[in-house]
């Protein structure tokens, strides 16, 4: 059997609550600066939970007027970020065969905006003054579909929807296209646009947010013993994946390898994690089998970490499961300290941090990891970021998901 191809970064794309430039938000999070807020959006008056990281004034910069209209908030973010990713990545797909290009990009919920918006609309006015951009709007794949209409592109196009772990399913599937041949360039990722009235009241009564409505800055506190629930936010994370033959021929900017991906269930339960982390554990321990690496040549793992109780003991027990002595060794902080949560695109944001974590050397801290939980005893990377002079040479993302979903992605220093 022939070797899987290899597959490169060549493109970012984000929009986050800290800004959409992908060098300004990297240098905000390497300062430990945080986009959490107070919501401004809708009236909190009657919620528990009054902030966010929300996405102040967006004008969305890469879209004109009309085709944004065409769009759910969730939709515009997923094709700005995509435009940026292609721009930085200097592909013209006018020179590629379409057919071997595609777009993966995932969502947890999709345009819920253009549900409430419409349903709203039905109660009111009746069902004659529906908008027919309805569907369209609000379906998960109305992401990879007008991304894959920007640019005219004909390969796989599909849009997993594996709620906090979507946008690392769709980057690990859009992966094996060019392993397996497939495709030579890829669009993927995540979006997400939840930070809606109905959305924060479905997070408020599952009792999984932040109720530090004083202090928003210091809200989203993974690992630290005084934790009290995620922080809901919005925004997408876009990579381009090319296959690595096809870059360098090009003459193209390459941050990183996307090594391999591994997915697992824990099959316990609809919203708790495995307490001993055994399907995430799993999913790491996969992933670095379909990467060709050992435990010993991970250097920085970019956690989960999404600041519940359940979640980050379930995650530093995965990491001790699997990595045992060495656990305690290994670098591992959640960048949701400062981004919050964006659900599923939170694995897109995440898949560029890494990016830049292997292209840098430069591994972005947990903040606000005051006190932290005695349980939670791994190198979180507290407060600071650290330089370690470009020795991150493969590097682990997670993501796990309502539903029991996990996954992890690798990827290694070219």
């Amino acid at each position: 059997m022939s070797q899987p191809r290899r597959v490169v970064i060549t493109g970012l794309g984000w929009v986050t609550s800290l800004g959409h430039e992908v060098e300004s938000v990297w240098a905000d999070l390497l300062a430990g600066r945080s986009g959490v807020r107070t919501i401004s959006r809708f009236d909190t008056t009657q919620y528990s939970t009054k902030i966010g990281g929300e996405i102040p004034d967006w004008n969305h910069p890469n879209l004109n007027g009309r085709d944004a209209k065409r769009l759910d908030r969730f939709g515009q973010f997923a094709l700005n970020a995509a435009i940026d990713a292609v721009n930085d990545s200097g592909l013209d797909f006018a020179k590629e065969n379409p057919w071997r290009c595609g777009s993966i990009i995932g969502s947890g919920i999709g345009g819920i905006e253009e549900f409430e918006q419409g349903y709203r609309k039905l109660l009111e006015k009746g069902p004659d003054r529906v908008s027919p951009f309805m569907v369209p709007k609000l379906m998960c794949n109305a992401a990879p579909g007008n991304v894959s209409i920007h640019y005219g592109i004909h390969g796989p196009n599909s849009a997993p929807t594996s709620a906090c772990a979507s946008a690392a399913h769709a980057i690990g599937e859009a992966l094996d296209t060019i392993h397996h041949n497939a495709t030579d360039i890829m669009i993927a990722g995540g979006s997400e646009a939840a930070l809606t009235p109905l959305g924060l009241a479905c997070f408020v009564a599952l009792k999984a947010l932040s109720k530090r409505n004083d202090d928003p800055l210091h809200a989203s506190r993974p690992f630290d013993k005084d934790r009290d629930g995620f922080i809901l936010s919005e925004g997408a994370g876009i990579v381009v994946l090319e296959e690595l033959e096809h870059a360098k021929a090009r003459g193209a900017k390459i941050y990183c390898e996307l090594l391999g991906w591994g997915q697992s269930a824990d099959g316990s339960h609809i919203t708790a994690p495995d307490e001993q982390g055994r399907g995430a554990a799993k999913a790491m321990e996969w992933a670095l089998a379909d990467a060709g690496k050992n435990l010993d040549q991970v250097d920085y793992i970019n956690a989960h970490g999404t600041s519940t109780g359940l979640g980050d003991l379930a995650e530093t027990r995965a990491v001790k499961l699997l990595f045992g002595h060495r656990a305690k060794q290994l670098p591992v902080s959640s960048t949701k300290s400062m981004t919050g949560h964006l659900l599923g695109a939170s694995g897109g944001v995440e898949a560029v941090i890494v990016a830049k974590t292997i292209q840098t050397g430069n591994i972005c801290p947990t903040v606000n990891l005051d006190n932290p939980d005695e349980e939670c005893d791994l190198d979180y990377v507290p407060h600071t970021a650290r330089d370690t002079g470009g020795k991150v040479k493969v590097a682990m993302s997670n993501s796990f998901g309502f539903g029991g979903h996990n996954v992890s992605l690798v990827f290694g220093k070219l």
